[in-house]
């Protein structure tokens, strides 16, 4: 009986445990579904996170491949639809397509490890401001943040402003004037290639006084100090782009479309000539993609990013170049000096280059951008990902690069009937040298030629032996490593040419003694 009833109730504990834990069963069974529902949002999300820049990209590259196609699919032609092909010829005469899209380090950001790597550079700022906090206290016994260098670089924006209104006004109204009386004449008259050329002649000679000479005079007259100059100059050289595509880009369409008798010829209007002044591009259309509000956040925070990296770049050169540069002693500059220096200003030097592209390229033409809400904000591609030269050159800078790819580049092979592609390549290489180092010698206040000495021979070098076929990765650290060396070379001489101008100054000012530098010759 006892084993009976053993056996019962060995046969009745199991079921009767089983069904009292039931409900903490359903309970445990609730915690790991909730569990795993959470570890797959995280999970979710991280993946969407990673994808999303490589999906905007390949849906951009399949935007842009639509509207070329649609744009090859020629009228029916005795009812059948004629498609040209995506000829080398055809994509020559293809000019650049604006589309709504966002900027790359707009879409980066929303990658928390990429936004960890912003916040780094942040906290890098914030040390500089703490130690020169700390150096001021220890030295001075109190707390003070001084800025005779900024105040100094940005002085006299009085006679800035007024010389940029006088360029500004002349941007806006002499080439649209002049374009529009010219094309009043063109189709009325018989003598169209001598009209052409005198209203050229007479336009070119006015853009040589006023967009040319009188920068020139207005920064060497009145003494600007280098950021003043900086920006006098860069504008100077942005009105003269913005104008020769305004009258390069309407100009043929004037002469293709002849006005009905009775009527005048159509116009682009001032108002998109004025937008096309402020928008952040280089290339003209009468009209842009936009979006259709103004995110009044977005334009707070760019505007304090730009003022962040404006002190930014003022504690790198205090704290880290001014200190490796300036001569403390009257020791000769050796090449075991020179060596040192310019791996000093390595750091320094790379730290200026990606803050000028991101208060720049990134910050400046998405404010203009978000402001004039023009849609298109490829300002730049992932150059850092560049495995070539060829690659960093198209990458870099796009806004510049269209313009010398539609204006120069591809207008020489048009005029060459597309032949002599390597010289072309050339000419766009001496010209943006030039360029370049036009406005640092102006900006400086000095000429010294390593810009164009880097740019003019390495970069065009660098550009035929390391083009698209490098692919591996090592081609990429090799860049960096490029840029690391070339900034440290140019922070180094630059530097090195600025004290010496101040401690020997010119005794002459014959043309030999003004293209020379002074660091040859001051010891």
């Amino acid at each position: 009986m006892r084993s009976t009833e053993g056996l019962h109730h060995r046969n009745i504990n199991p079921l009767e445990s089983d069904e009292s834990s039931s409900p903490v069963w359903a309970h445990v069974q609730e915690d790991d579904q909730r569990q795993w529902q959470n570890k797959a949002q995280k999970v979710k999300v991280k993946i969407l996170d990673q994808v999303q820049g490589q999906l905007s990209h390949l849906l951009d590259e399949a935007l842009t491949e639509s509207v070329q196609l649609f744009t090859q699919i020629q009228p029916a032609v005795n009812g059948k639809v004629t498609k040209n092909l995506p000829s080398r010829s055809h994509r020559m005469n293809d000019g650049k397509v604006f589309m709504a899209r966002p900027s790359l380090l707009d879409e980066l950001f929303e990658i928390s490890h990429i936004r960890t790597i912003y916040h780094m550079f942040v906290a890098v700022f914030l040390v500089f401001c703490l130690s020169t906090l700390t150096v001021d206290y220890i030295d001075q016994g109190r707390l003070v943040l001084e800025f005779d260098l900024l105040w100094f670089a940005f002085g006299k924006l009085g006679t800035v402003t007024w010389a940029w209104v006088v360029m500004f006004a002349y941007t806006l109204l002499v080439p649209y004037y002049t374009l529009r009386f010219w094309g009043s004449l063109y189709h009325r008259v018989s003598y169209k290639i001598g009209l052409s050329l005198s209203m050229g002649l007479m336009l070119s000679a006015v853009q040589t006084y006023v967009l040319g000479q009188f920068p020139i005079y207005l920064v060497v007259h009145y003494q600007l100090p280098p950021a003043s100059r900086f920006i006098v100059i860069l504008e100077q050289i942005r009105f003269l782009m913005k104008s020769y595509s305004f009258i390069r880009e309407t100009t043929p369409v004037v002469m293709k479309n002849t006005p009905k008798e009775g009527l005048s010829p159509t116009f682009p209007t001032l108002s998109s000539y004025l937008y096309f002044l402020f928008c952040p591009t280089l290339i003209y259309r009468e009209s842009y993609p936009r979006n259709s509000h103004i995110r009044w956040r977005y334009v707070g925070v760019t505007v304090g990013m730009i003022l962040g990296c404006l002190f930014y770049g003022y504690f790198i050169l205090v704290r880290l170049c001014v200190p490796i540069i300036r001569p403390e002693t009257n020791q000769p500059f050796t090449k075991r000096a020179f060596v040192l220096t310019v791996f000093n200003s390595i750091l320094p030097g790379i730290m200026l280059l990606l803050l000028c592209f991101f208060a720049f390229l990134h910050c400046w033409l998405n404010l203009f951008g978000e402001l004039l809400r023009f849609a298109d904000r490829m300002f730049y591609k992932d150059w850092w990902n560049s495995t070539s030269f060829t690659n960093y050159y198209r990458t870099w800078n796009v806004v510049v690069h269209d313009w010398l790819y539609y204006y120069g580049y591809r207008d020489f092979l048009w005029l060459s009937k597309r032949r002599f592609r390597t010289a072309a390549m050339l000419s766009v290489f001496i010209v943006s040298a030039v360029v370049h180092e036009y406005a640092l010698s102006m900006g400086f206040g000095f000429f010294c030629p390593i810009m164009f000495f880097l740019f003019a021979f390495f970069g065009v070098v660098f550009n035929f032996t390391m083009n698209d076929k490098r692919k591996s990765p090592v081609f990429n650290v090799i860049m960096w490593m490029c840029l690391f060396i070339g900034q440290g070379v140019q922070v180094c001489l630059y530097c090195q040419e600025w004290y010496a101008k101040t401690r020997c100054p010119r005794t002459g000012d014959s043309l030999l003694e003004l293209l020379t530098p002074r660091s040859w010759s001051c010891r």
